[in-house]
């Protein structure tokens, strides 16, 4: 027997996401059909009314109207999958209740497990959202309030001078023994951060952790290599070498 795919939105202001939404979509085109694709959350709630998804994948921080904001006003009429960069809205609060979220960069597996479950769940209708956007909204609050700022420079020593550099002038950080290498377009020097507190400090919309012992930043990469089903690895401006992607995080280069 056939069945009318799902009807789903998506809506996020980062082209890459929607993309790799879009692809992921794409593979499970038997049961959903994407319909509506929104940079912002004013067109989100636009596109909603026209198209009228049963399934929406909302960004938490879009410009105009936030992902919550549009959830408020769409929450009784379709099922929503919250998609976000950062971990301390998905510890807890997502799981008190039956909606369902996507940690970025989105892991294939993960995404398909949200799929099973909306398959089951778009059979009744949507879940009351009101505890769930009070909870999360009072954790956006004190997030806003009292979260570790981005790190924007790093500090280094070279010879017997201290050299800052703005995180956004870093082509890729490399661990390298008890060391970490912090490469520029003008130089290469080693800090003793660890990759691990790098990670942690960095803005994971910008800076993409691709093996373990390398971080790139995303607006630097030219090209993927793919060299071989077992191998990719990545071409970025600025710099003649070569970063190794490692299995864990091919995922990432599926929608380029």
């Amino acid at each position: 027997m056939t069945t009318t795919p799902i009807r789903c939105l998506i809506a996020d202001d980062e082209p890459l996401m929607r993309e790799r939404l879009r692809e992921l979509l794409a593979a499970h085109a038997q049961d959903f059909a994407l319909v509506a694709e929104a940079s912002h959350g004013g067109e989100a709630l636009a596109l909603f009314e026209s198209e009228r998804p049963a399934v929406c994948f909302l960004d938490i921080r879009m410009p105009e109207r936030s992902g919550l904001e549009v959830a408020a006003e769409i929450g009784e009429r379709a099922h929503i999958v919250f998609c976000t960069a950062y971990e301390q809205f998905a510890v807890d609060a997502f799981e008190r209740g039956a909606v369902d979220y996507l940690l970025k960069p989105i892991e294939e597996e993960r995404f398909e497990l949200t799929l099973d479950r909306l398959r089951t769940r778009v059979q009744g209708p949507p879940e009351d959202m009101t505890p769930l956007l009070h909870l999360l909204r009072s954790r956006e609050g004190s997030v806003a309030a009292g979260a570790t700022p981005r790190l924007k420079w790093v500090k280094a020593l070279v010879g017997h001078d201290v050299r800052m550099f703005a995180v956004d002038e870093v082509i890729f950080f490399q661990a390298d023994t008890k060391y970490t290498r912090v490469v520029t377009d003008s130089e290469d020097v080693l800090i003793r951060t660890s990759l691990r507190e790098l990670a942690d400090a960095l803005d994971p919309e910008q800076f993409w952790q691709v093996h373990r012992s390398a971080i790139v930043n995303v607006r630097r990469i030219q090209r993927v290599l793919r060299e071989g089903s077992e191998k990719h690895s990545l071409v970025l401006r600025g710099t003649d070498e070569k970063i190794p992607v490692s299995r864990h995080f091919f995922h990432l280069f599926r929608q380029m």
